[in-house]
């Protein structure tokens, strides 16, 4: 179940058709998940999340993109090319803290085998990261080059597969069950028309903190017992969040929509806890005619037109990544169901049920 079909509507904005990241046109998703019984009593609940930022055709296309950080206990490749240059060059993969340099490197591989110009001599591929070691043996650094393969092979436009999949098998949301969640946003005409689709991997968040619709169902939620009651600490883990848009946005732009994810993560009780690493890259689809300069491509023009959204009309952007992101999160809770650890403990699932109990107890109606 996601938020909308528990008649959970949060926000004032209307979803696209697949209320997903892949609402924005060209962008695909793909995921490869691991799910298997290691050595030693130990268990393997990871994998590897791609988004593609333009269909297959348009791939060396660079898009305008912006970066933020609001806390930075995380780890992230090719974020600086992205704050220097202000363009994404590569797709985005989302894996575990440990597996972040594999698939970086599998990335740059799939890139070098795909490319029919020798004159495109770099790449500088973007790989984010959550904590999945209360689920998975993340020592045992599972994920490889055939994972980062199946993902992108397997990205595709449509609906998107969330929590338990790809990158989020092992995550853990306002300690129930978390991971992969998607949203969107598609803003009127009068509003200038475009979609801004969110995809998010939680891993973040202590119960007693948990809002849906700004009403505190997490102080309601508490008799669940927690996965952090042996080992860990209730907060522990991190959220990344990628944000798309067909608006034409510049670089310094794009940083400030991904800002935005901020207040999205605030509204569902997040946000706080030092031990979380919240990164967040927004990236813009709108056709610009950039040369693939970045790759380092030569005989490229010395200027270039391009299109700018008048920051008079960058509200609605704003107000919608927010809600994009606040309805992921709990749709990646949503989709969350239990698992057990290793040893044996319970990371709940948040069912829909329990939820809306939940929220009619501290006053919510629909």
């Amino acid at each position: 179940m996601r938020a909308r079909q528990l008649g959970i509507t949060l926000g004032l904005g209307q979803p696209g058709a697949f209320n997903a990241i892949t609402d924005v046109p060209g962008v695909r998703v793909g995921h490869s998940t691991l799910l298997a019984e290691g050595t030693g009593g130990k268990q393997v609940r990871t994998g590897v999340t791609v988004v593609q930022p333009r269909p297959a055709e348009a791939r060396l296309a660079p898009c305008f993109a912006g970066a933020h950080v609001l806390n930075g206990n995380g780890d992230a490749t090719g974020l600086e090319w992205i704050r220097e240059a202000g363009l994404l060059t590569t797709p985005i993969a989302i894996t575990n803290t440990h597996s972040v340099g594999v698939v970086r490197d599998a990335l740059i591989a799939a890139e070098r085998d795909s490319l029919a110009d020798p004159s495109v001599y770099w790449c500088m591929p973007v790989v984010l990261e959550t904590y999945d070691g209360l689920l998975n043996d993340i020592w045992g650094q599972h994920v490889g080059p055939a994972q980062v393969t199946e993902a992108l092979a397997r990205a595709e436009p449509g609906p998107v597969a969330e929590g338990a999949v790809g990158g989020g098998t092992g995550m853990i949301c306002h300690e129930f069950k978390g991971g992969i969640g998607s949203a969107s946003r598609c803003l009127t005409p009068d509003q200038g028309g475009w979609t801004v689709g969110v995809l998010v991997q939680a891993n973040h968040g202590q119960r007693r903190e948990l809002r849906v619709d700004g009403y505190p169902v997490g102080r309601v939620l508490g008799d669940t017992p927690s996965p952090f009651a042996e080992r860990g600490e209730p907060g522990m883990g991190s959220i990344v969040v990628i944000i798309a848009t067909d608006a034409p946005l510049l670089p310094h732009q794009c940083q400030r929509l991904a800002q935005r994810a901020s207040i999205g993560i605030a509204r569902t009780g997040g946000g706080t806890e030092d031990a979380s690493g919240d990164l967040f890259v927004a990236f813009s689809t709108a056709e610009q005619q950039l040369p693939p300069a970045a790759y380092g491509r030569k005989g490229v023009p010395f200027s270039q037109a391009v299109q700018m959204l008048n920051n008079d009309h960058i509200t609605p952007l704003f107000m919608a990544a927010a809600e994009a992101v606040e309805e992921a999160i709990v749709n990646a809770m949503l989709a969350g169901e239990d698992m057990y650890t290793a040893d044996g403990v319970l990371v709940p699932g948040l069912a829909g049920e329990r939820l809306l109990a939940a929220l009619a107890e501290v006053g919510w109606r629909k």
